[in-house]
């Protein structure tokens, strides 16, 4: 005996054998912001009958449903209004879903459930938006430098050569977003250069930095505060008065200095 079943989809008989099971697939995607992403239904044949479906939660728990019904060719949309999210071509022949822009708040589920003469087919998607971080370095005082990998998604890992006494922090910016900020300290006569390096899920990156970038002799008093300058006049009397001196060979005919020394008053 050829047992069948049959079901109404607004109000349309759809038979199926139940031989044929219910197919269900789970896909775990990462995408890149600001690229374009395809999700595809699951690879059934489009009988003429056929209904595909798109059902989106987002992170935020609001929800899109964006339906196409062959018989009929039209297409339905309930509570879709991000123009990011369309058909990626004609549903009639393809009914996959396109996001293009990829953007930080398309975090979510994406379900294509389709109902043919051959059965119900489903395929969701798990889509995590990646962000690069932003990276800096930057050098305070008493020997200690900054690193920050800004606004990532997920959060970067921050990582020293050589290693230093250090002080790393995370801020969550919204949206899964993370700042990272890892402030690190080092004795003099251990090291003269630094490198920060981040590890994130869109790409690794390096940067280096002197801990020495102004040298000072004998005759400069003990105390200093570091001023970063373009073109300035007080430069020559300066460097004449408390003998400075730059490691950075940042400066032509003392036009442009980009670290120099004065006591503090």
């Amino acid at each position: 005996m050829d047992s069948r079943i049959s079901s109404f989809v607004d109000g349309k008989q759809i038979v199926e054998n139940i031989s044929t099971p219910p197919t269900e697939v789970k896909t775990s995607l990462t995408v890149l912001v600001n690229t374009k992403a395809v999700l595809s239904c699951p690879p059934v044949p489009l009988t003429p009958e056929f209904i595909a479906t798109w059902k989106i939660i987002f992170r935020d728990n609001t929800s899109c449903t964006k339906a196409y019904r062959r018989d009929k060719n039209e297409t339905k949309e309930t509570n879709c209004t991000d123009e990011a999210i369309t058909w990626a071509s004609r549903p009639d022949q393809s009914p996959a879903l396109q996001i293009d822009p990829v953007a930080i708040t398309h975090d979510g589920s994406y379900t294509c459930e389709m109902v043919t003469s051959n059965g119900h087919f489903h395929h969701a998607y798990h889509v995590q938006v990646l962000v690069p971080p932003e990276v800096t370095v930057f050098l305070t005082e008493n020997r200690t430098v900054v690193c920050k990998a800004v606004a990532g998604k997920p959060a970067a890992q921050i990582s020293w050569n050589p290693e230093g006494d250090c002080v790393t922090e995370q801020e969550n910016q919204g949206n899964g977003a993370v700042s990272v900020r890892s402030a690190c300290h080092w004795e003099d006569g251990i090291t003269s250069a630094v490198t920060c390096s981040v590890s994130h899920l869109t790409r690794n990156e390096s940067l280096s930095i002197q801990l020495h970038p102004v040298q000072m002799d004998a005759k400069a008093p003990g105390k200093f505060q570091f001023f970063s300058v373009g073109r300035c006049a007080f430069c020559r009397s300066a460097i004449a008065e408390y003998g400075l001196r730059t490691t950075l060979g940042a400066f032509e005919s003392l036009e442009i200095l980009q670290t120099i020394a004065l006591p503090l008053l």
